[in-house]
């Protein structure tokens, strides 16, 4: 039992040691740069197409479904409008 916890902790030891890191490139001063230009372009779209297409998908589903809303909430009014006009009969 001891030996197997003494090689444990010589494998332990060895790939904590050993394993390599990954060196990250630190990117944001070219971030910054980027965002930071005055080349009339707004902020959300800099990024690229990515961020445009993002863009693009969300104003269309903002004013599709606020307008889709708006004509569900009309026609829900106008029925209960109507429902309320015609009462029904008592027994």
């Amino acid at each position: 039992m001891l030996r197997n916890l003494l090689a444990l902790r010589q494998i332990a030891q060895r790939t904590i040691s050993t394993a390599s890191r990954r060196h990250f490139e630190n990117k944001v001063p070219e971030k910054q740069k980027l965002f930071q230009q005055d080349d009339g372009i707004p902020v959300h779209l800099k990024g690229g197409v990515a961020d445009a297409l993002l863009y693009r998908i969300t104003m269309v589903l903002t004013v599709g479904g606020k307008a889709f809303g708006m004509f569900e909430g009309t026609a829900y009014a106008i029925y209960q409008l109507a429902m309320a006009s015609f009462p029904k009969k008592q027994d």
